[in-house]
């Protein structure tokens, strides 16, 4: 396997944006990698925004930010109200909302929905990114469900046990309005991550696959901002 980098100096500032269409989708999409790049990174700046919200779901999400090592402001944590599976329908302002996160904040890389995603409210996220963010680094996580509707990941990020564990653990524990439904299967979520540590032959058994589209490389290459 060849090994990238986010970014060409590690001690550099990196800024990362993770986009979930639902309270628990960036931690389940790519929470592994989140603890990985905080090691990687000491000047790492994550924002979280989320589309689809209730009270209850809310407050989830702010405690498992926060134990994901992200500072709990109204900037760093944005958490809108739309209706969860209504996204489509609300296209115009679930759109205004994605621009004026684009506009907030300047991101090196930007973590969102698998475009094959057969939740709707997943794809319209998705769509959006790449529609609000033509000039950064995407990367595409992926949320094994009822649909089936996983693909061939082109991205690793591999995890050691001690990555998983402590994500899962943030998972069970942040998230107890969701236990009772069968989509929220931490079983599930650890084996998907075993497979893709076997596809990418991961030192610590592990790994989270994503999506990579566009890459731009080279001596010259940069990447926004």
């Amino acid at each position: 396997m060849i090994p990238m980098l986010f970014g060409a100096e590690r001690s550099a500032p990196l800024k990362a944006l993770f986009l979930g269409a639902h309270c628990d989708d960036i931690e389940i999409g790519c929470g592994g990698t989140i603890l990985r790049l905080r090691e990687w990174y000491p000047n790492l700046e994550m924002r979280w925004m989320v589309f689809s919200s209730t009270d209850e779901r809310r407050a989830e999400t702010q405690n498992a930010a926060a134990r994901f090592g992200i500072v709990d402001t109204e900037e760093a944590v944005r958490i809108e109200r739309f209706r969860d599976g209504y996204l489509p329908y609300e296209g115009v302002a679930v759109k205004e909302a994605m621009h004026r996160q684009s506009q907030d904040f300047a991101p090196h890389v930007v973590f969102t929905h698998f475009r094959e995603d057969r939740h709707q409210d997943h794809r319209v996220v998705s769509d959006l990114t790449w529609n609000a963010f033509r000039d950064h680094l995407i990367f595409e996580y992926e949320i094994p469900k009822w649909d089936g509707d996983l693909g061939c990941p082109n991205f690793f990020v591999p995890l050691d046990p001690t990555h998983v564990a402590a994500k899962l653990a943030i998972i069970e524990e942040e998230y107890l309005s969701q236990a009772t439904k069968g989509s929220f299967a931490l079983e599930a979520f650890r084996g998907l991550m075993a497979v893709r540590g076997l596809e990418s032959k991961s030192r610590g058994g592990y790994a989270e696959a994503f999506y990579c589209r566009k890459f731009v490389g080279g001596m010259d290459a940069t990447i926004a901002p």
